[in-house]
């Protein structure tokens, strides 16, 4: 543990959770603000059926999704031997550069490259500034230390997103983008000033970070969130017109639909991550029967406005409980590789956030209506349920906290 008064230690975490929070809008945002993207970049189609042009522009959070995916372990990979403050920098200015580029590229196309690219830092960020966070909140508290990075993404949802997707619906969304990248230039700035140098693990290297991808229970742990997760992206990626065109609320209702979301997400990563310090198997099991009933309840209850707002509240709270608790138990598995361990949660969640979204635009376009995302997304709670049964069945003898030397 670093250190550090108490005024200097807050500021550091609160630098590292606006990181968070400028990663949750430019994840998220697009969500919100899907009819008005599809109407820019696929007019004609969007002439022809608006449904299968939002379908279409979902492949935007796919493409987004994929990058976090290949960035997370390539970059952690590649940086086990770099300062954590010089890492969590270094993918700061690749957010904003990545970011800017999908506000000015000219067409769709160009858009999903720049998606794909302002991606690939992402699970390396929330990978090193978590563990950054852990160091400085000491050992026995790393969940709590994730979850203080995670708090910014969840903040982001309950304010940043809706706010950002009001802000596109007024102004476009290519206006959106261009501020969020000011999010993660603002962001850098707190941390060169106030985040402490952390040194890189003293035994920690490519091959050592590698060698996590042999362990079977790395990919079982890793295939719990890619599966499990996925149910709630299935409900959330198409928000915007489930309020719309379902609960029959109007598009400036959207943002604070977002809003119930995001607070949801703000109580469950809270209550994960202390509950996932503490005994990760039960955590594990109540997140998910909680994310299989609220999923269900969404599907059942959406239909109507204050249903509509209750859901959205559940599904996210449940869904972000299991957050920390996923990050600590393959931190756990992966004891030698803390950073890819990190890394692989976050392109587990997007493999999730890519499924998910990919299998509600084809229940979408089949004709089955918005609603039917949630209960694809239902099915997929329940089979990340299994699979995380499974590896926790089979699991060799380990410890079940995530070892002190996450805190070098």
């Amino acid at each position: 543990m670093i250190e550090l008064s108490t005024g200097r230690r807050v500021a550091a975490l609160v630098a590292l959770a606006l990181g968070g929070v400028a990663v949750g809008l430019t994840e998220f945002v697009a969500m919100g603000l899907l009819p008005e993207i599809a109407r820019d970049l696929l007019a004609p189609e969007y002439a022809r059926s608006s449904s299968d042009a939002v379908a279409s522009a979902g492949w935007m959070i796919t493409a987004y999704a994929l990058g976090v995916v290949v960035g997370a372990p390539l970059i952690a990979a590649l940086s086990a031997r770099m300062p954590r403050k010089k890492l969590v920098l270094g993918l700061l200015v690749l957010f904003a550069v990545g970011t800017v580029a999908s506000a000015v590229a000219s067409t769709f196309e160009l858009v999903l490259v720049a998606r794909f690219a302002a991606a690939l830092p992402h699970g390396a960020y929330f990978g090193a500034a978590g563990l950054l966070a852990a160091t400085l909140w000491g050992p026995g508290n790393e969940a709590r230390g994730f979850a203080t990075v995670l708090s910014g993404l969840t903040v982001s949802n309950v304010v940043g997103v809706p706010l950002i997707t009001r802000l596109g619906q007024a102004a476009g969304w290519r206006v959106a983008y261009l501020v969020i990248a000011g999010v993660f230039l603002l962001t850098l700035l707190a941390v060169l000033a106030v985040v402490p140098e952390v040194a890189a693990a003293v035994d920690g290297s490519p091959a050592a970070e590698l060698r996590a991808l042999r362990t079977s229970q790395v990919w079982l742990v890793a295939a719990t969130g890619a599966i499990g997760f996925a149910g709630f992206f299935a409900v959330d990626s198409y928000i915007a017109p489930v309020t719309t065109d379902v609960a029959g609320l109007s598009a400036a209702t959207v943002p604070w639909v977002l809003v119930a979301v995001g607070l949801g997400m703000t109580v469950g990563n809270a209550l994960g991550g202390w509950f996932a310090d503490r005994d990760l198997h039960r955590s594990m099991v109540i997140g998910f029967l909680a994310m299989i009933m609220s999923i269900a309840a969404f599907g059942l209850v959406a239909s109507t406005g204050v249903g509509l707002f209750v859901g959205a509240f559940l599904v996210g709270a449940t869904s972000l409980y299991l957050g920390p608790v996923l990050q600590a138990r393959l931190i756990t598995v992966a004891p030698g590789a803390q950073l890819m361990g990190a890394a692989l949660n976050q392109s587990a969640m997007n493999i999730a956030n890519s499924l998910g979204a990919a299998l509600g635009s084809v229940v979408i376009a089949a004709g089955l209506g918005y609603l039917a995302p949630a209960w694809v997304g239902l099915v997929l709670a329940v089979v990340g349920l299994a699979v995380g049964l499974v590896s926790f069945a089979t699991a060799r003898r380990a410890p079940e906290r995530v070892p002190a030397t996450v805190a070098t």
